[in-house]
């Protein structure tokens, strides 16, 4: 995506998981994992809208983790309509905050004096984020975090896909976007949702479900919830 991407890779339950990690400059203050769209049907990682959240997200100083769904690029395994998928994307969660602890504890100054206590590390800031079928699996991801007690400090999800996929409830500290003329997942079935949890729906008038030309305005909503609510509420 830029000069701070690299592609590393991640040991996931089914082989390895291909990972874009965009790095923003500086010492980053979180980490972010975003998930594409449904495999079968063309989605990658480098999906404009996923693309865009990653955008957002490094601008705020957030380590970006992109991964392909099994079978997608250099991702080995193949397509479990959500279920593998899932346990794909808690193996990168892991990875990724390790890697930021392992930052915490080897920046300068972290060290402490001889025969004093170690100090603890703060945990780390964990955002996900997800599109339309991404979405739907980073529910599962939240609801499974959470059930263990690491829940994230927040949930972006991008029109997720609630007409085709039984999509987790989430927690209060989520936005939701969706799409006016969303001619794939209707808007009606998201507030349908989102309604029972009380989750506010942003919706951007005559957006379709790709987002063609609604970009620039995605990519301010979730910088500006992100800045308000995740970030300066963690």
């Amino acid at each position: 995506m830029n000069s701070g991407t690299r592609i590393t890779t991640v040991a996931g339950p089914a082989g390895v998981i291909d990972v874009a990690q965009d790095r923003p400059i500086g010492a980053a203050v979180g980490v972010a994992v975003i998930a594409h769209p449904h495999p079968l049907f063309g989605g990658t990682r480098d999906n404009k809208v996923v693309q865009t959240m990653a955008r957002a997200l490094v601008a705020l100083g957030y380590s970006c983790w992109r991964p392909n769904f099994r079978g997608v690029g250099a991702s080995e395994g193949v397509h479990d309509e959500g279920r593998g998928e899932t346990d794909d994307l808690l193996a990168v969660v892991d990875a990724a905050t390790r890697e930021a602890s392992d930052s915490t504890a080897a920046a300068p100054g972290a060290a402490t004096r001889p025969g004093a206590p170690a100090a603890k590390p703060a945990p780390t800031v964990l955002l996900l984020a997800g599109f339309s079928f991404g979405a739907f699996v980073q529910s599962r991801v939240a609801e499974a975090l959470a059930q263990q007690g690491r829940a994230a400090q927040g949930v972006v999800l991008v029109a997720p896909a609630v007409s085709r996929f039984s999509v987790s409830t989430v927690g209060a500290r989520t936005l939701l976007v969706h799409g006016e003329s969303d001619d794939v997942v209707p808007l009606a079935a998201v507030f349908d949702w989102a309604r029972p949890q009380e989750i506010p729906v942003v919706v951007i008038p005559g957006a379709d479900h790709f987002f063609h030309r609604k970009l620039p305005l995605l990519k301010r909503l979730v910088s500006e919830w992100v800045r308000g609510e995740a970030h300066d509420g963690r």
